[in-house]
């Protein structure tokens, strides 16, 4: 491709996608997948040590990363996210083997072993130059997406690998079949297991959880130009695709039957937010699964089906929010409470991650790309301004326009 001397490049990318096209259609030869993550630590020692990285530059005292190590500590100060990674890892190998395709897949974490610099390191050891990424979160934020992009950027520079490596991302996955699938299945398995206990429809409310994030990065995540409001993309693709997952889920009523009614037994549902790790002065989204847990209880419903669609893996915040506090928030009140599986290696998501990695490596045309929402196919290449964080500001990152 060539460049008119006026485009806007995009910070290490492959040339099909150096002057910032939304989709990239002109296939890429890629030689690498790079798998990149939190990370977690691995064991009791590694708790501190690991949230001191996690929150380093925000002043957070001791004594704080003292009472978000008892959550590791409950779990032998094992993160399961380094395990999960290694069996999807495992699990994006043997589906490319199954392809016939011809791409080693290295994993990097942003906050603990390995590294992303180690897995770039390794990258031109063995003499490859252009990378794919998929980062593990589905989402557009600034955590979720925005980061991993200086998250590359910062390693290339550490590893004095910039310009030599050349790195892009697949898109934002929130609505590929891939991904929503699991969670589909999910929730017919969780109200199915509602209806066995004897409770009705009408005393089920389905809780889409996913993490909090502060109002200022929730507003400026998307493009500006595509007017989110308030809750920006990131909390418009999360309503849009548990609308999906409801549709999906509710029962037909039968043609002999139907009289004016499309559908029944739709259990009604809601999106809540977990995590909130800010300061009690910073507006953050809300509403918190716990709070609204109790609200539901006191309106008399009976069950809760809790859905954990901002996340690809039951990690900490999986395995202590919601199966730890979330369910004892139930539990209080008498109800029944299922938690759906997360992504995980479902057969389905894996195949997805594959089938992103080779819209790019093909150039697929972007009506011929899969989305379940009317907001995708989301963008290859981010748009300037894209989820910014407003109290750190814009730090080099590649796989979009600056700034």
């Amino acid at each position: 491709m060539t460049l008119a001397p006026d485009a806007q490049f995009v910070r290490a990318a492959t040339p099909a996608a150096a002057a910032g096209p939304e989709h990239v259609t002109e296939p890429t030869a890629y030689d690498a997948i790079l798998l990149a993550s939190f990370g977690g630590p691995e064991g009791q020692d590694d708790v501190i040590p690991f949230l001191r990285n996690v929150t380093r530059g925000r002043g957070i005292p001791e004594e704080r990363l003292e009472e978000v190590a008892h959550h590791y500590r409950a779990f032998g100060g094992v993160s399961p996210i380094n395990d999960q990674n290694r069996e999807l890892k495992a699990a994006l190998e043997a589906e490319l083997a199954r392809r016939g395709i011809d791409l080693p897949v290295l994993w990097g974490n942003r906050n603990w072993n390995p590294y992303l610099r180690d897995a770039l390191v390794e990258a031109n050891e063995r003499g490859f130059t252009r990378l794919i990424a998929i980062g593990t979160s589905a989402y557009s934020s600034y955590s979720s997406c925005r980061q991993y992009r200086e998250d590359y950027a910062s390693a290339l520079a550490e590893t004095g690998l910039d310009g030599v490596l050349q790195i892009d991302k697949v898109r934002q996955f929130f609505d590929h079949p891939g991904f929503v699938q699991p969670f589909i299945d999910g929730v017919r398995q969780g109200l199915a297991e509602v209806a066995a206990a004897g409770i009705a429809r009408e005393q089920t409310h389905v809780l889409f959880s996913t993490h909090s994030i502060p109002s200022a990065d929730a507003a400026r995540s998307g493009p500006a130009s595509r007017g989110f409001g308030e809750g920006g993309a990131y909390a418009a693709q999360h309503l849009a695709v548990a609308e999906v997952v409801m549709a999906a889920t509710t029962t037909p009523v039968p043609e002999e039957a139907a009289v004016g009614r499309l559908e029944q037994s739709a259990a009604p549902w809601s999106l809540v937010y977990q995590s909130r790790s800010g300061p009690p002065s910073m507006p953050w989204l809300e509403p918190d699964v716990n709070e609204v847990i109790d609200e539901l209880a006191e309106a008399g419903i009976r069950a809760v089906v809790i859905v954990p669609l901002g996340f690809v893996s039951d990690h900490m915040e999986v395995k202590w929010d919601l199966d730890t506090e979330a369910l004892q928030t139930a539990g209080k009140h008498g109800m029944l409470a299922v938690r759906v599986p997360t992504p995980g290696v479902h057969a389905a998501y894996v195949s997805g991650l594959v089938d992103l990695v080779l819209e790019r490596r093909d150039g697929v045309p972007v009506e011929e790309r899969p989305a379940l929402t009317d907001l995708g196919p989301w963008y290859d290449v981010c748009r300037p301004g894209c989820c910014e964080n407003v109290r750190l500001g814009f730090k080099p990152a590649v796989a979009g326009l600056q700034p």
